[in-house]
């Protein structure tokens, strides 16, 4: 029998309580031979296979939808109905990329392949996680679709991998500002969830009007080849496809995977091409003869492989990422997934349960039953600190911890948030938040209540550290507000997610629209009240915060079951590869 800790500050003095939790062994579990030592890998394996089988009878939520919620429901959906609009609107403007002209002069003058098509000819199938998509999009500098780069994570060969792939189609693959944040984005991405990466080069190098933002800072341009370096060593494999230009710093990209394949006629790795040599020089020089695909298969070796064809680059790609030795888990996890319990509800609704605003907002429990298992859903301290909801659930057989936000993150709600974070850290079980944070506090108006405010100030600060230095992955997707502190307590970006999306009705902001006006002294006139709003409405939308590049992606409501579990499928790849690594290395010492 052993016993794990779980320290809960759980009252006004935030004294601390330990709670010991016995765990049973099972009667069908026989006791270990002594010579356990020599069969570790079988021993492991039986463990995963009766730890993941063990059974779980969660209540079901069966909460439809009831006539009191009719009016706020209907609410919802038109507002649901613009933002789809909205979101097909950008959609369909990314998915141009540079636009007609742009796209004609790729494939038929330079003979290359849309970098969608180039997607669809390396991964397995179209059912890829895009990172971002309307990041780029109403900047000061104008509209860069996509970033002018698509950066995602798909399957190869049956491998998560993330991929960064350039768009020469907009603004000819240069690199502006928002490129190498997307970039960097992604990078993070697979160096937090040990996914390789690949990388498809076709750029024109760094806008050089905007070098000052692209060049010099820690985490601008050349990051990328430090972060290319730092995974290289972690062993998260690095692997690049020439598929087009290569200038000045890109130039790196390549140089510095662990393998790199280039095409014929249509790469090319320099530091300065043929107009800056002519200029230097006098030497009136071709591409190819420069930095080709021969050139540098042949003679500098910066390249591993060569293709003829962009088509046969993707197939040596996909037979580099077969050789990494990546384990994956068992093919019958996947066949059990086909058994998986839908919920009881349609996630059709999920588009009605998407909050107009805070006013407009529904029990957050009906949410949780449009995405999990069978609307399954074991609840935590169920009739403590209410407005906030947590308990355990399954999403496509997935163990999850669930925060969702029920109403203001209150003092007690804090602490109830704290021990549920701290419970899933210990039991090494991912979280999902569910964000909805209250538009603004309420005003301090007497000395009790500042003292309310102070305890729940301290109770949120035990919260923020538990998130924090939670260790286990988390996911975040804000299906309504994203306001002051308490985003920062429900996994706002800056407490790293490995994910975060919003919904297209969410707002990002200290305070909501329509809730600034307690931030103002009595005597400011209306018209600037105005103006602040206006500017508040404007700068508080996903679509704003999804252009700049402060989540990964704007995910509609219907959607949110799938992505979630796309998400966690690639988070159980990293475990199960660490949790290989760990055996073989004690099989190593023995």
């Amino acid at each position: 029998m052993y016993r794990c800790i779980v320290r809960n500050f759980f009252n006004s003095r935030c004294s601390q309580q330990v709670l010991v939790l016995p765990v049973i062994q099972p009667s069908h579990v026989k006791h270990r031979p002594s010579s356990w030592h020599s069969c570790s890998v079988c021993c492991m394996s039986t463990d995963a296979k009766r730890k993941k089988r063990l059974p779980s009878a969660f209540p079901v939520l069966n909460l439809p939808l009831q006539p009191i919620h009719r009016h706020v429901y209907e609410a919802n959906l038109r507002n649901s109905a613009i933002c789809h609009e909205k979101y097909v609107e950008y959609s369909d403007k990314v998915k141009k990329g540079g636009g007609a002209n742009a796209i004609a002069r790729h494939t038929q003058r330079n003979k290359k392949l849309l970098v969608r098509d180039r997607l669809r000819l390396l991964l397995d199938d179209e059912d890829f996680l895009e990172l971002s998509p309307f990041a780029g999009l109403g900047l000061p500098y104008g509209d860069i679709p996509s970033a002018g780069c698509l950066t995602g994570i798909g399957r190869i060969n049956g491998l998560w991998c993330v991929f960064i792939a350039n768009d020469a189609t907009v603004k000819g693959g240069t690199a502006y500002p928002i490129t190498v944040k997307k970039q960097l984005r992604a990078q993070d991405v697979a160096l937090q969830n040990r996914l390789p990466c690949v990388y498809l080069v076709d750029s024109g190098g760094a806008f050089l009007p905007l070098q000052s933002e692209i060049f010099p800072d820690k985490n601008q341009g050349g990051r990328t080849f430090y972060n290319e370096a730092i995974m290289s060593a972690e062993r998260i494999p690095q692997v690049s496809v020439v598929c087009g230009s290569c200038t000045a710093g890109g130039a790196y990209i390549p140089t510095m995977a662990e393998e790199t394949v280039m095409v014929h006629r249509i790469g090319t790795i320099f530091l300065g091409g043929p107009p800056l040599v002519k200029a230097a020089t006098g030497e009136e020089v071709s591409p190819e003869d420069l930095g080709g695909a021969r050139l540098h298969s042949e003679v500098s070796g910066c390249v591993d492989h060569f293709a003829l064809e962009e088509k046969e680059a993707y197939e040596c790609t996909r037979n580099i990422i077969s050789t990494f030795n990546f384990l994956l888990p068992e093919e019958e996890e996947r066949v059990e997934r086909k058994a998986d319990e839908e919920p009881l509800f349609s996630s059709q609704e999920l588009r009605g349960l998407a909050p107009l605003s805070y006013n407009y907002t529904i029990d957050i429990k009906l949410v949780v039953s449009r995405l999990t298992d069978g609307s399954r859903f074991q609840e935590f301290k169920a009739r403590f600190g209410t407005s906030l909801v947590t308990g355990f659930a399954r999403i496509h057989g997935h163990l999850v911890g669930i925060v969702a936000n029920n109403g203001e993150l209150s003092y007690e709600a804090a602490l109830k948030g704290s021990h549920f974070v701290q419970l899933c850290d210990q039991r090494d079980i991912p979280l999902l938040f569910l964000q909805n944070t209250v538009p603004a506090s309420a005003s301090t108006f007497s000395t009790q209540k500042a003292e309310v405010n102070s305890n729940r100030l301290k109770a949120q600060g035990s919260m923020m550290s538990a998130v924090a230095c939670a260790s286990v992955p988390k996911i975040t997707v804000v299906i309504g507000g994203c306001h002051g502190a308490d985003s920062y307590a429900m996994c706002g970006r800056s407490f790293d997610p490995n994910f975060l999306f919003l919904w297209p009705n969410a707002r990002v902001s200290i305070t909501a629209p329509s809730h600034s006006g307690d931030l103002f002294t009595p005597d400011v006139d209306n018209e600037t009240l105005e103006n602040f709003e206006t500017s508040l409405k404007e700068e508080s939308s996903a679509f704003f915060s999804s252009g700049r590049l402060w989540d990964d992606g704007v995910i509609l409501p219907q959607d949110t079951r799938k992505v979630v579990r796309d998400c966690l499928d690639i988070i159980k790849q990293q475990q199960y590869q660490l949790s290989t690594k760990k055996v073989n290395s004690t099989i190593l010492r023995l």
